[in-house]
């Protein structure tokens, strides 16, 4: 394979950091998954729309602000609270500041679903990646997808994709 020799290549250290985060990225977010699916009939998508409704105000969330929330299209997110809605996990209504928009709600079973998983999730992500590491190595992670977030955030002038 001839490489351009244009392009800026990581280096075998960031190659190797590199490929260590997809894997170990990918192989955490799949154990995560199943652990809510076996144990709670959750995925990890609805997981995470549970925990973002229980902290918003009123327990309610407008659908394109949940669905920026978990960094979901709209799409999805829509197909996603549809099936929790079936499930009686949320509800959907119409916007309490303008009437116009539709809020997602979480219902009271929605929220005993989610009191009964969020020990499950939070005894993973503590047995599978914090107790894992170095805490001041876990506060870097935090640091380094501060800083990757905020630069993916849409419209950020900080990032030139082209």
């Amino acid at each position: 394979m001839t490489l351009d020799q244009e392009t800026p290549w990581l280096d075998r250290q960031q190659q190797r950091s590199w490929r260590a985060y997809l894997v170990g990225t990918t192989l955490l977010m799949d154990r995560l998954d199943r652990e809510l699916r076996e144990q709670h009939h959750l995925s990890m998508a609805e997981y995470e729309i549970l925990v973002r409704l229980s902290e918003a105000a009123g327990n309610r969330m407008r659908m394109a602000v949940l669905a920026d929330s978990v960094s979901h299209s709209r799409s999805r997110v829509t197909h996603t609270v549809s099936r929790m809605e079936a499930a009686g996990l949320v509800a959907r209504d119409a916007c309490l500041t303008d009437g116009r928009g539709v809020e997602a709600v979480l219902t009271e079973h929605g929220h005993a679903v989610l009191a009964e998983a969020a020990p499950t999730h939070v005894a993973g992500v503590r047995r599978m990646l914090v107790d894992l590491v170095d805490e001041d190595d876990f506060e870097a992670v935090g640091r380094v997808f501060d800083t990757v977030a905020d630069a993916l955030v849409e419209g950020n002038p900080a990032m030139d994709i082209r």
